[in-house]
Order: structure tokens, then sequence, then C-alpha cells
């Protein structure tokens, strides 16, 4: 049983990787909700769903978010009426957030939710929220105020400086249903090439979770999400240097020491693999940018490989 920590469409292609080498039953994902948020009234909850959409293979092959084949008459009719569009939902989007709302507001909790689409959607991982409590990512833009995570990264484009992240109702988030026996019992743990700050960050926050990481380091692996100095996507380099760690592979390694034993770095860090393992984190080197579902596998295969 393979259990992985997920954010967003890094984390997303992985898994996709993931399942071809193994059995989709055999794998869960815990995924960060601290992402989500209300918007037209609507619970949007993005990570969830761009893992959702990839592993049905119904997302937006361009941007690795969203569903392909959209349309836009929603939020053209909004824009003409002077409505909320910096955050864009396409027209088959928008019917998952209509009924994942009127799901949450009929008493169903965020797991049931979720289960619920992922058996509409006809995928066979497990998706569990990592928290059915409310969490919420804050931004502290560096002489600004304090903001929503969708305002920092759709509306202001990650484009500004920050002075902190923290995580809203952290303090009473207890794991959801399946997440900590998920971990406990998994054979291999694996850290997706999500953020470390925004995206495993928050899964961190919540209550129970690094406790469990730290008694199964030997079996956790992650995939460094910067290659070469650079995330490959969004703002988790900038946002580890604003953090006091470096953006590189031995950044990643720094921050997730305390309970990660082995990281993945690409060939374009070889030389950093010593400085990785400085860290006290073993270090495995193999090619890591997944550009099509056949270089997703091979990287699955590399993750599993180095867990035994």
């Amino acid at each position: 049983m393979i259990t992985a920590l997920a954010g967003g469409v890094g984390a997303a292609r992985l898994l996709a990787g993931v399942v071809q080498v193994v059995p989709p039953s055999e794998v869960t994902a815990v995924v960060n909700t601290g992402d989500d948020t209300v918007l037209h009234g609507l619970h949007i909850s993005p990570d969830l769903d761009t893992v959702l959409y990839t592993l049905a293979n119904v997302v937006d092959p361009e941007t690795g978010w969203g569903r392909a084949g959209e349309t836009w008459r929603v939020m053209d009719g909004l824009r003409r009426l002077g409505g909320v569009t910096w955050f864009n939902l396409g027209d088959q989007d928008l019917a998952t957030h209509c009924y994942r709302t009127q799901r949450l507001a009929e008493g169903a909790s965020l797991s049931e939710v979720t289960a619920e689409l992922v058996r509409a959607f006809e995928v066979g991982v497990r998706l569990l929220p990592v928290t059915e409590d409310t969490l919420r990512t804050r931004v502290q833009l560096a002489g600004g105020p304090e903001v929503g995570f969708q305002e920092y990264f759709v509306r202001l484009r990650h484009e500004v400086a920050t002075d902190g992240i923290r995580f809203e109702g952290a303090d009473s988030a207890r794991p959801a249903p399946g997440v900590l026996p998920g971990l406990e019992d998994a054979d291999t743990i694996v850290v997706c090439p999500s953020n470390p700050v925004v995206s495993i960050g928050p899964l961190l926050a919540v209550a129970g979770i690094s406790d469990v990481l730290r008694r199964r380091r030997d079996r956790t692996v992650g995939v460094s999400p910067i290659v070469a100095g650079r995330a490959l996507k969004g703002p988790a380099g900038r946002l580890l240097v604003e953090g006091g760690f470096e953006s590189s592979v031995v950044g990643v390694a720094r921050f997730y020491r305390e309970w990660l034993g082995t990281l993945v770095i690409d060939e374009a860090d070889r030389t950093l693999a010593p400085a990785v393992e400085d860290q006290g984190v073993r270090c495995v080197v193999a090619p890591t940018i997944m550009s099509d579902a056949e270089h997703a596998a091979a990287l699955a295969r590399v993750v599993l490989d180095a867990a035994g």
C-alpha cells in the first residue's frame, strides 16, 4: 500500500505515474485543503480537484488544472455583470463545486463528498482531504495586508514578496478519517513534488501527521519540486527563500529532514547529492521532469524502488 502527501499539479502528475506502476486500489492520496476557498457561494477545493481530474484523464493538459474542453459562459456572464472573475472557473468545473457545496449543505462531510466524486469520475485511487475541519493558508504580504492563498496565488499571481505564512485553523484541525491509518499502515509514504511551504506545510500542521511521519521516516520518500535552483511551476522557490531556506534541493532536504528518509532529485542537481545527504537525508538521482505519461511512470518506479 502506498500513501502519498499531495498538493496540486506536480502531485497529480506523479500520482498518474504511480497508477501505471501499481494498481490504483493500492494508492491513497492525502490532499492539501489549505488552498480551499469559498467563491460565488461555492466551496472550491483546488488541489483535490486537480488530483481528481488528472487521475480521471479529464484535466486540461495545457494548464494541468481545470477541465479539458471547457466552456466559459458563466464567467463571461459574470464579467458582463461586473462580478468577481479573477478566479477563472469553467462551466464543467463549476458543476463540481456546485455538487460539493450542495452535499456539504446537506450535512455530508468533505471526505464523503470527495469519495462520491471519486466514484462519479471512476478514479480508483482513494482520495482523502487532509482534514474535514477548516484549514486555510494565509499569506502575509511584505509591507501589506494578510490575504488568502488564492488571492496571493491567482489574483496577485504570486509576484509579491511575503513576510510569513500561517495555517488558520491548524490548532484545532483533526486529520480526516483514514488519514493517520493510511500513513501508519503504508508500505511506502510518498511526498509528491508539491510546494513544500504551502502544499505540504498545511498537511504537517494538522495534529498527528508529523508525529507519524517521524516514526515512518525510513519508509518516506520525497521528490524535490526544485530543479536546478528553480521551481518547475509556482512560487515554491521564492517561498523557500522567504522562509529562510535555499531555493535548491538542499533547501528542500533541510525543510523536510526531520521526517523524510530519502529525497529523489533531478539529474541537473547531481553535484548537490552530497550536500543533500549532509542534511541527513538519503539522496537518489534520477530524471524528475514529468513531461509525459512515460516519464511520470518512470519517476514513480524510481520513487517506489527507493523505498525498497
